[in-house]
C-alpha cells in the first residue's frame, strides 16, 4: 500500500498555518489516543517550531487505559502539556481552559511581569482529519461553533472561535502529510477512519486489524466474536492470517452468501464498524515498543 492523499486544499492550509502561527501563543494538538504516532502529523513539529504545546489526547474512552497513562507520561517528558478527552461526550473538555493557561504557565507568568495581566490566550488547534477537531471544538465553545463532520478533511476555512475566560481559539483544517511512507501508518489511521475506506480494499484493512488484534488484545476478539479459540498463525502473514480469522469470525455470526460461501467481506465491514464504534472494547494499537 502507498497513500498519496494530499488534496489542493492542504497545502494551502500548510501554508496558511505557518503564516498564523506567529499570531498564537499555544499549539493545541489534538491525536487520536488508539494510535497516538500515525494520528501525529510530523510536519505539526516543523510548523510550530518551539511554541508551548499541549497535546489532547482525544478519544481517551476508546483506547486502552494503562496505554493512555503511558502515552500521556511520554508527551509530559517532552515538556508538553496533556489532556485527556472523548470530545463526542464531553468528558475531559471542560479542563481545556487549565490544561492550556497550564502548559502556557511561563509566559502568561512573563506577560504578569509586564503588567498584561487578564491577557487573552490564543491558541491554534491542529490534527489530521477525522480526529475529532472540530466536535472538540464546539464542545469547548459550548455551541456548534466549527463545522463538523464525518468525512476526513470537511473542515476547510479558518474559523476564530471566542471561548469564555479570555481564551480564543484558531480552528484550521485537518492536515495530513504528503504521503505515508509506512504502510503501517497508512493502516492505522484507516483503521480509525481518518482516511477514506474509498482508498485501499476494505476487506484487505479487515485481514490486517484482525491480525493486530489477535496479536495485542486476543481476549477481546474471543469475546466480541463468541470464539472458543484463535487459530495459530503459523507461517502466514498477516493478510492470511487476518483472512482465517474473518472466516472464523463469519461462521460463527452466519454470515454466508449464496452457495453457502462465507462473506468474508461483510464481516470485515462489521470488524472496521464494530471497533470504529468502541463494541469490541478500548484498545491502543499503537505501544511504546512502535516508537521509531
Amino acid at each position: 500500500m502507498n497513500i498519496n492523499w494530499y488534496p489542493g486544499h492542504m497545502t494551502k492550509t500548510r501554508r496558511q498555518m505557518e503564516a498564523d502561527i506567529k499570531f498564537v501563543d499555544l499549539v493545541a494538538e489534538i491525536i487520536d489516543a488508539r494510535i497516538p504516532i500515525s494520528s501525529r502529523n510530523p510536519d505539526i513539529d516543523a510548523i510550530c517550531g518551539a511554541k508551548p504545546r499541549l497535546v489532547i489526547l482525544n478519544r481517551a474512552d476508546q483506547a486502552d487505559p494503562d496505554m493512555t497513562r503511558w502515552w500521556a507520561a511520554a508527551f509530559r517528558g517532552r515538556g508538553w502539556g496533556v489532556l485527556e478527552t472523548d470530545a463526542k461526550s464531553g468528558r475531559g473538555v471542560g479542563q481545556f481552559a487549565a490544561a492550556a493557561r497550564g502548559a502556557l504557565s511561563e509566559q502568561i507568568a512573563r506577560w504578569r511581569e509586564k503588567g498584561q495581566v487578564g491577557r487573552a490566550v490564543r491558541a491554534m488547534v491542529v490534527g489530521v482529519p477525522n480526529v475529532g477537531k472540530s466536535t472538540f471544538i464546539n464542545k469547548v465553545a459550548g455551541r456548534k461553533s466549527a463545522k463538523a463532520g464525518d468525512r476526513p478533511g470537511v473542515t476547510r476555512g479558518k474559523q476564530w472561535v471566542t471561548v469564555e475566560g479570555g481564551l480564543e481559539l484558531l480552528d484550521t483544517p485537518g492536515i495530513l502529510w504528503p504521503k505515508f511512507e509506512d504502510e503501517t501508518t497508512g493502516m492505522h489511521l484507516a483503521f480509525t477512519g481518518a482516511v477514506k475506506d474509498e482508498i485501499m480494499d476494505t476487506e484487505t484493512l479487515a485481514c490486517h486489524l484482525m491480525a493486530l488484534m489477535a496479536q495485542r488484545y486476543p481476549q477481546a476478539l474471543l469475546a466480541g466474536y463468541k470464539l472458543s479459540a484463535l487459530p495459530e498463525q503459523g507461517e502466514d502473514n498477516d493478510v492470511l492470517y487476518g483472512y482465517r480469522l474473518l472466516e472464523a469470525c463469519a461462521a460463527k455470526r452466519g454470515m454466508r452468501i449464496s452457495g453457502g460461501e462465507l462473506d468474508t467481506e461483510r464481516m470485515g465491514r462489521i470488524l472496521l464498524d464494530e471497533y470504529r464504534a468502541g463494541k469490541l472494547g478500548r484498545f491502543t494499537l499503537e505501544q511504546p515498543e512502535d516508537l521509531p
